[in-house]
């Protein structure tokens, strides 16, 4: 069983080792994406893209988003997909087939437009060239959402599907068709497919039905028309038998290959002490699994497994584990154009509070003049410059950034100065970042970038602007598609006039401002991201030790030593000689005493003469002040 990148690996593993059919062995988990209809790159990478995510791929956790592709690309590797957890996006492609014939399941917990769990659009090239064959021949259910199919000229068969076998009406989905202007030639459905209801010709692409020809007994699914053929009430998808273990795929919680509404508790009534006691069959819910313990760096809060305080999710190796924060735990938050600011054109007071200690915006960020003198007509009051402090925390942006106004008192965008890479996956006009008409923008400040996924760069009409060159631009880029463009910004020979040029220890590939802190790159050495022309090695404090031209300070259990190397890495274990005593290779501020050790045992230690700890006695239960039994303390 193979896993591929990204959130709840772990949660599936389970899942995927269970009994029922929805977790047969051999199936593989991708991620899936969230890009909508933007790609990184050009066409024939993004394609490239989605053959590495999706290739022998049964379970998609996220969006399944298949766009931009050509004629002559091949999507054969679609038909491995089984099921999807978010929704599905077919738009702007031109080969005639979309493959998807073992796609059973849309589960729907992200939708499209806030609306649809199925959405095919935009799929031509011309009037004879485009989508013809829509094959979601195993399609059964969308547990949410509902389905839009517009601008699809070519496209043939989909008005003969019964979608209310497929869509729940609790839901109230929503459902938009559009026909096109061009004439299309259809085949009929073969006449063998029940209600003539067909995804393309042929007995193989028949829809299948598990609800329009239950009995009235079945209160969802069936595997047949009898009153004795319903599903059970956890299944998704529809089922081979009457039981819980039988379905297809699991509606809410899987345990161990039978669905269910929840997990085992963790606790029951004993009738005999009248008490709450363990049950020794509880389990905790680790997603939508059911599990005995919480793997490792979780912990068990309530019946789930979580992250604890101070802790974040992270993907290692294939399996999603907790991390300890370093700083401010990371935090994704909506940016323009997505979620509660789908409708916000600029980054303003009225939405400056939801940046707050944000690690990632999944959006874009776009400053404008009302950014900051407020808009009277929406009564949006100026916005507090103080406040622009929160984008200090922010490491990533998804789409683009946009600085078309600045404060006049802020010569640089030194609030960005930790952002890390802009993904480009939505873009203004071509580019994904843009800082145009600043006036008063002196350097940029960005000295943390270190790349621009997708878009070009365009910085423009800031007549004060200086501290920037192509290459350490280009350097930044993933795509040689991608370009910088600099037009009517302080010319560079007035720079260099007004001596605002980088600094002597920045290398040749530039910097984002004055000073050695902002240099893209050292010349000689750096240090903690200031560039220096030494390290400590013989003198000054603290000392260090040159490591990939950077000065790594020595552990503070090394002892200070003059005029020669005190340490030679960074290590306790890379000290010349230690300030306190030394444990096997490694300097420790005392011996261990009564440490936990393997097999639970506990360790004590004592200092030699040469200041080596050494192990006291095996009999010597509390500690030792020497070797040998009369050596034990106590």
């Amino acid at each position: 069983m193979k896993f591929c990148g990204g959130g709840a690996a772990l949660l599936l593993l389970l899942l995927l080792l269970g009994r029922c059919c929805c977790t047969s062995p051999g199936r593989r988990v991708c991620q899936g994406t969230n890009n909508v209809l933007s790609i990184s790159g050009g066409i024939d990478h993004h394609y490239d893209y989605l053959v590495r995510m999706y290739s022998n791929c049964s379970v998609v956790l996220d969006n399944l988003e298949i766009t931009h592709t050509k004629e002559h690309h091949d999507l054969s590797f679609l038909q491995s997909i089984e099921e999807v957890g978010g929704n599905v996006l077919i738009a702007l492609n031109e080969p005639a087939v979309i493959p998807l014939v073992n796609l059973r399941l849309i589960r729907g917990q992200k939708l499209y437009e806030n609306q649809f769990a199925l959405t095919v659009m935009v799929n031509y090239k011309n009037a004879t060239a485009g989508l013809k064959q829509l094959q979601l021949s195993s399609l059964t259910e969308i547990l949410r959402g509902g389905v839009k199919m517009i601008h699809n000229p070519l496209l043939c068969n989909t008005d003969t599907i019964q979608w209310w076998e497929i869509l729940d009406r609790d839901s109230n989905p929503s459902l938009v068709f559009e026909k096109g202007t061009i004439i299309r030639t259809c085949q009929k459905c073969d006449k063998r497919c029940a209600y003539r209801s067909c995804w393309t010709p042929g007995p193989d692409h028949c829809q299948k039905f598990t609800k329009l020809q239950c009995a009235s007994q079945c209160s969802r699914r069936c595997w047949g028309p009898k009153p004795t053929d319903c599903c059970h009430e956890h299944c998704a998808a529809g089922c081979t038998g009457p039981g819980a273990t039988d379905c297809l795929a699991c509606r809410e919680l899987n345990d161990n290959g039978t669905c269910k509404s929840a997990c085992p508790p963790l606790t029951v009534y004993d009738h005999k002490t009248r008490k709450m006691v363990k049950n020794p069959d509880g389990q905790f819910s680790l997603g939508a699994t059911c599990v005995k313990s919480c793997p490792d760096n979780y912990m068990a809060k309530g019946g789930s497994c979580v992250c604890s305080a101070g802790m974040y999710e992270v993907e290692e190796n294939g399996v999603q584990r907790c991390k300890p924060c370093d700083g401010p735990c990371p935090k994704v938050c909506d940016g323009l154009g997505v979620g509660a600011l789908i409708e916000a054109i600029a980054i303003d007071s009225s939405n400056i509070e939801s940046f707050r200690n944000c690690s990632k915006i999944n959006g874009n960020i776009e400053f404008i003049d009302i950014s900051f003198t407020g808009n009277e007509y929406n009564k949006i009051p100026p916005m507090d410059l103080v406040k622009l402090e929160y984008f200090r925390t922010v490491k990533e942006i998804t789409g683009y950034l946009l600085i078309q106004f600045w404060p006049e008192n802020l010569t640089s965008l030194s609030v960005f100065e930790n952002l890390e890479i802009i993904r480009g996956r939505t873009t203004r006009a071509l580019h994904s970042f843009l800082v145009i008409g600043a006036k008063h923008l002196r350097w940029l400040g960005l000295r943390s970038l270190k790349e621009v996924s997708a878009g070009g760069v365009l910085l423009k009409e800031n007549p004060q602007l200086c501290y920037t060159q192509a290459d350490q631009w280009t350097r930044l880029f993933r795509s040689t598609e991608q370009i910088i463009s600099m037009r009517n910004n302080t010319p560079t020979d007035v720079c260099e006039q007004q001596n605002r040029t980088c600094d002597a220890e920045c290398s040749d590939e530039g910097c984002w401002g004055p000073g050695p802190t902002m240099c893209v790159s050292c010349r000689h050495f750096n240090r903690r991201g200031r560039c220096v022309s030494h390290c400590n090695l013989l003198q000054g404090e603290p000392r260090e030790v040159q490591v990939n031209s950077s000065c790594v300070e020595c552990h503070p259990e090394c002892l200070l030593k003059a005029d020669i190397p005190t340490c030679h890495g960074p290590g306790p274990d890379q000290c010349s000689q230690c300030a306190h005593f030394k444990d096997g290779p490694h300097c420790v501020p005392h011996c261990p005493h009564g440490v936990l050790g393997d097999g639970d045992t506990l360790i004590w230690k004592y200092p030699d003469g040469t200041g080596q700890c050494q192990s006291c006695h095996q009999n010597c239960t509390q500690g030792c002040s020497g070797p040998g039994l009369s050596g034990c303390t106590g």
